[in-house]
């Protein structure tokens, strides 16, 4: 045989690729298979009037053991895929990273823009109407559900809340709010830019929204924050300084959370990811650290 034949070689070629592709599928099939996935059909609020599917992530060995589990809430969960959830907590786990935790996945629906914002107002385009009904359905019928159905800890502490784009808004708003039900809470690329109307009474008209609650306080003790930014989140910049609203919105309410007494670096955490931008790409990027940082394995 002629082993320095051209279309010899290209078929060992191919045959050597198609092999190591095959390899690497049947290492990333067993390496998902660690996680189990549930799906909870047509979860129904009654505060909402509607229904949506719950993706509930259950860590390795879960039902071989009796241990009570932290708890991760994650706003968007029909674009889990696009984070590479299930493949980012199958990959901390493996590597001793992270602590085993539970993990629902809230998707959304046709009326995100009115179910996500802040329970205290509308902004000033009209958006959010929904907000506080939302969080009504996750501290009324959604944590009770999973507290009630899985082994999880009930404690403020061992329960976060993480959210993209108006996601993280919309996380933010309900940790704040509840700061007996979720003592961490992760945003990335949060909507801080949102402000209410020039006639709103229940918060500063013309204000950003986000940051007033938190100039009002008081300090949620025990409460953690963690906070992403891209440099290519957008490219607006009202005041001309060189800084991008987007970065500039996350860190005034940074700010706005040291004054309350919250300390950086140990309360509060802000990474940004250079040429990052405000897709899922980046999001998922960013996740491990916000699950290392959250979840660390002790």
């Amino acid at each position: 045989m002629d082993f320095t034949s051209p279309l010899l070689l290209a078929i060992i070629l191919i045959a050597g690729l198609s092999f190591a592709w095959w390899q690497r599928r049947r290492r990333l099939h067993g390496l998902l298979a660690s996680v189990e996935q549930i799906t909870v059909p047509d979860f129904y609020s009654h505060h909402l009037e509607n229904a949506r599917p719950l993706e509930i992530y259950l860590p390795p060995d879960y039902h071989q053991t009796g241990c009570m589990y932290k708890t991760l809430f994650i706003n968007d969960g029909q674009d889990m895929a696009a984070l590479h959830l299930r493949q980012t907590l199958a990959t901390l786990y493996a590597r001793r990273q992270l602590e085993p935790l539970v993990v629902v996945a809230i998707p959304t629906n046709e009326e995100r823009m009115e179910e996500y914002g802040t329970a205290v107002a509308p902004n000033a385009r009209g958006l959010g109407s929904k907000a506080a009904l939302y969080t009504l359905f996750v501290i009324e019928e959604l944590l009770p559900f999973v507290r009630d159905n899985f082994r999880v800890s009930d404690r403020a502490a061992d329960t976060a809340i993480l959210g993209a784009s108006l996601g993280g808004l919309s996380a933010f708003d309900i940790a704040w709010n509840f700061p007996d039900d979720f003592g961490v809470v992760g945003i990335m690329s949060g909507s801080f830019w949102w402000t209410a109307a020039d006639d709103e009474t229940n918060t500063a008209p013309g204000e950003r929204i986000a940051h007033t609650l938190v100039r009002q306080g008081p300090k949620r003790e025990g409460q953690r924050f963690w906070f992403e930014a891209a440099t290519q989140d957008e490219f607006e910049d009202r005041d001309q300084n060189g800084v991008i609203d987007a970065i500039q919105d996350t860190l005034e309410l940074i700010d706005e959370l040291e004054k309350l007494g919250y300390r950086r670096g140990q309360d509060v955490t802000y990474v940004e990811i250079r040429g990052g931008r405000h897709n899922y790409d980046t999001w998922a990027q960013a996740l491990p650290q916000f699950l290392r940082w959250a979840f660390p394995q002790s």
